[in-house]
């Protein structure tokens, strides 16, 4: 049932959109946030320079038409510029003065006809005009304008009290100044000399449509800052849905793994997707499959332990009851053998059984030197002669010229040396050489323990590395070895990132050679 409720759900088939299976989900979330700060921040700078560029073409406009209505006013008479200024002024929406020689005011087309415009109050426009007025100064302080200062009549009505007019007067050129109406509109003063007796002309333009253009402009901004919101805020969800129904699906999955309800409970490993979900989803399924392997192990290797200690339990048992009823002092003293033998079993049992159940433990927790092999497996070779361990067999070494450099825990590898080469003189005949040697095979340092006894069938070559595996050679006395040597030899390789098998000599004779490949020196060991 939990197989196809979870191949069954939505997100263990292929997505439709392409983007959310093979982008991380960092870059989505940044995406999916950023898209409309982005929108937002470089609509702002736009609209800052579209303001600016509106602002240099009404600039050069107006240095224009001051010039062109200077040039028109310095060949006229006083009532003919008198009739300029008041036909400009309408024409143009401007609002133009004359200065003579000495500063002062003698002509302004307000005064002489009706006003070509006037300023907004703002204490009397609708509360929108407040608001974009608001966001008029919000804009400028965030693309960090430089203030303009406000249009002010001065009390004074000369051509001094206006720094543009001074300007002109002084330098004969045409002079433009920006200043802020009363209700935030630019305001363009162009100040211009007329002929060549001192006069100066002063044209003011209120540009309320630049300020409607930018405001326009700002409008759609916000039009669209809002759309890409909407989208924002679909893609979030979307992709809270793409990372939360994943989510979901692998605690539901890790709950009944660790509730044990379904044994056979598939976690999602989402295949298609190539984001972090994904590889969360096949970690965990991959963590699964090894606990599952790990706990049917344990339960395996509990099974057996129960097993083997239970043969020598029960044959100590049976001699042990037997002594209290036996009074031949032959058959009395065979009884005490067979039971000291048992105990002897037993302990060995108890023994090798502690010292494989804590390898794992021990070997994570270990710490890796540098070491030789060569002088490793001299010295171990050494003391076996000594102690004539090797029951009179001959032990050969061959070793590589500049030694053999490993990574490793030297005890542990001490181990794996002395189980295989105990292997070796326990399947070797009395007259046979056990052949030792070290070789570099790329990368890899090879060690191999050859002997000269009857040899593994190459379906058997496993099986030989099964805890509690019990074929023995008939010379050797029933329960002298527990069949955890081979078992804890491949598990101290596999812990030093190495291969430990068996294979038949490759001379073609009869025997068999166990071969330990453990990273060379300069191989990385994956969490060293």
């Amino acid at each position: 049932m939990a197989n196809t409720e979870m191949q069954g759900a939505p997100e263990s088939r292929p997505s439709r959109i392409l983007w959310s299976r093979g982008m991380s989900l960092t870059a989505r979330i940044l995406a999916v946030n950023i898209l409309p700060l982005a929108l937002l921040g470089g609509g702002i700078f736009y609209l800052d320079g579209y303001r600016k560029q509106l602002l240099d073409e009404r600039y050069k406009l107006a240095r224009i038409e001051a010039q062109i209505t200077a040039e028109a006013l310095a060949g006229a008479s006083r009532e003919r510029q008198e009739a300029l200024l008041i036909q400009i002024g309408k024409e143009q929406r401007m609002r133009l003065r004359m200065f003579d020689a000495e500063g002062n005011l003698w002509a302004d087309s307000f005064a002489l006809d009706t006003p070509a415009f006037t300023f907004d109050d703002p204490v009397k426009e609708p509360w929108d005009e407040d608001f974009a007025r608001m966001m008029d100064r919000a804009v400028d302080t965030i693309v960090g304008a430089d203030p303009i200062p406000d249009y002010i009549e001065p009390a004074e009505a000369k051509a001094n009290s206006w720094p543009e007019l001074a300007r002109a007067r002084e330098q004969g050129l045409t002079q433009i100044q920006l200043r802020d109406a009363p209700d935030g509109t630019p305001v363009i003063n162009a100040a211009a000399p007329v002929g060549l007796k001192g006069s100066t002309l002063l044209t003011t333009r209120n540009a309320v449509d630049i300020t409607e253009s930018v405001r326009s402009a700002r409008s759609t901004l916000v039009s669209a800052v809002f759309l890409a919101l909407l989208v924002s805020i679909a893609l979030s969800l979307f992709m809270a849905r793409t990372i939360v129904r994943p989510l979901q699906l692998l605690a539901k999955a890790a709950t009944r793994v660790r509730l044990g309800r379904d044994r056979e409970v598939e976690v999602p490993r989402l295949p298609e997707r190539r984001d972090e979900i994904g590889q969360l989803a096949r970690a965990i399924s991959d963590m699964t499959s090894a606990l599952r392997q790990r706990i049917d192990a344990v339960d395996h290797f509990a099974a057996d332990v129960a097993h083997e200690i239970k043969n020598p339990l029960a044959s100590l048992r049976s001699a042990i009851e037997s002594l209290t009823r036996v009074q031949d002092p032959q058959l009395r003293a065979q009884l005490e053998q067979i039971a000291s033998h048992d105990v002897r079993r037993i302990d060995r049992l108890v023994t090798e059984i502690a010292d494989a159940s804590r390898i794992d433990s021990e070997m994570s927790r270990a710490i890796f030197e540098e070491m030789d092999l060569v002088d490793l497996t001299r010295a171990i070779i050494g003391t076996r002669e000594n102690r004539a361990e090797n029951d009179g067999r001959e032990v050969t070494f061959q070793k590589p010229l500049g030694g053999a450099k490993v990574r490793g825990v030297p005890a542990r590898l001490e181990r794996v040396i002395e189980n295989l080469l105990d292997n070796a003189v326990s399947f070797s005949p009395p007259e046979g050489v056990i052949e030792v040697s070290i070789t570099h095979d790329g990368n890899m340092v090879a060690f191999s323990v050859c002997d000269s006894g009857p040899g593994i069938p190459e379906e058997a070559r496993e099986k030989v590395f099964e805890r509690f595996h019990s074929l023995r050679p008939d010379a050797e006395a029933f329960g002298d070895h527990s069949g955890l040597g081979l078992a804890i030899a491949r598990s101290i390789a596999e812990a030093h990132d190495g291969t430990l098998i068996a294979q038949g000599r490759k001379d073609g004779g009869p025997g068999a050679c166990l071969v330990l490949r453990l990273p060379g020196l300069g191989v990385a060991i994956p969490g060293r």
